[in-house]
């Protein structure tokens, strides 16, 4: 299930033509690094790396997606944002990548 989701959200972003090359390219590194930190939680953490996974593709659709909605956007970001926050500690690689990964979906938007 989390494979599937983060292949979804790699679709997105692939097919996103709101996204500058560059963007991409960026957010696609972020996904690869993002992949391995989340197959790293779900050995011990499954749920809340599914909760990760899928907060993670809910900001990628709407950050891509033709018409944005802002607070949308917003909302999905701090979903994501907070799905981390207890791993702050344990797992501070992967609390930076998806604090990278947000930063930059947040930044299409502008």
């Amino acid at each position: 299930m989390i494979d599937d989701t983060l292949a979804k959200i790699e679709q997105q972003i692939q097919g996103a033509g709101t996204i500058k090359e560059e963007r991409r390219r960026e957010l696609l590194d972020l996904l690869a690094t993002l992949k391995t930190e989340i197959a790293n939680l779900s050995v011990t953490h499954r749920e809340q790396a599914e909760s990760i996974a899928g907060f993670a593709r809910v900001s990628a659709h709407e950050a891509t997606r033709a018409e944005q909605n802002p607070q949308l956007l917003d909302l999905s970001l701090r979903g994501l944002s907070s799905s981390v926050a207890e791993f702050e500690q344990s797992h501070p690689r992967l609390v930076r990548i998806v604090n990278a990964v947000s930063q930059t979906l947040s930044n299409l938007g502008i």
